[in-house]
């Protein structure tokens, strides 16, 4: 069964910062390429008005669905109607209260978020470098490590939280009392060491780049990204699973909400 000690939660959360750093690094060394996100200029036939990022994010979501990703928690995909598990997955139980995984799903934002930064982070030398399909398999990758990390804080940090002050959050959950809960959950000091742990690793992870064939990114960048999608989505994320988790008590009991 997996852990709600948020010490080991953290541990967990801190390991995919570095999977989220090494596939921006990875994205950075191509350009920014604003055709491939251009509707109707995918180079597919009978697409329609699809880009090139929304074809190979779509193939890729189908092709984890069919070996059963999405049967994991904190996988949450962009696409709703995707095709049934074609594998039987031998999971670890879940200590997670919720019905539908999906009322937590944050990655349509993801999504978003991650296309607005995209050009701070391939900020060099010409717009287009022609290689499209590159750079839309590097920003899956990439979107895919950030869902995992923001989805995976959302649940189990919730959850944690939660069952160690079920009295506070009972009540205003019954209320729902949205604002306080939020400031409940938030803890600045928490996000400021995450902020400075990521500073330190953007420098570590690139201290033996070869600058001749690669290029560094900037950490006020990634930090950015941390700052002002993957922390705020968390939070959001982990609002969604209160206000979605099941009834297990009296002491539980609740109004619900959106």
């Amino acid at each position: 069964m997996i852990t709600l000690d948020l010490n080991l939660i953290a541990a967990h959360l801190e390991g995919l910062e570095e999977t989220i750093i090494h596939r921006l690094i990875d994205r950075a060394q191509f350009a920014s390429n604003p055709d491939a996100y251009r509707p109707g200029h995918s180079g597919f036939r009978g697409a329609g008005g699809k880009s090139l990022f929304d074809l190979r994010l779509r193939y890729q979501e189908e092709m984890d669905a069919a070996f059963a990703r999405y049967l994991v928690p904190e996988e949450r995909p962009m696409h709703h109607d995707l095709p049934p598990p074609r594998r039987e997955a031998q999971l670890p139980t879940t200590p997670l209260e919720i019905d539908d995984m999906d009322r937590v799903n944050v990655t349509p934002q993801i999504v978003r978020g991650y296309l607005e930064f995209l050009p701070r982070l391939c900020d060099v030398g010409p717009g287009d470098d022609g290689q499209h399909g590159s750079s839309v398999e590097h920003d899956v990758l990439a979107i895919q490590a950030i869902a995992r990390r923001v989805h995976y804080g959302a649940l189990y940090v919730a959850e944690s939280k939660y069952r160690s002050a079920r009295d506070l959050y009972a009540p205003l959950l019954a209320a729902g009392n949205r604002e306080e809960i939020l400031r409940t959950i938030t803890r600045p000091e928490v996000e400021e060491r995450i902020l400075r742990r990521v500073s330190q690793k953007v420098d570590y992870v690139q201290a033996t780049i070869n600058t001749a064939v690669r290029r560094k990114i900037d950490r006020e960048v990634v930090l950015g990204l941390y700052r002002d999608l993957i922390i705020p989505l968390t939070k959001e994320g982990e609002l969604r699973y209160l206000f979605n988790r099941r009834v297990t008590g009296s002491s539980d009991s609740r109004s619900g909400t959106p």
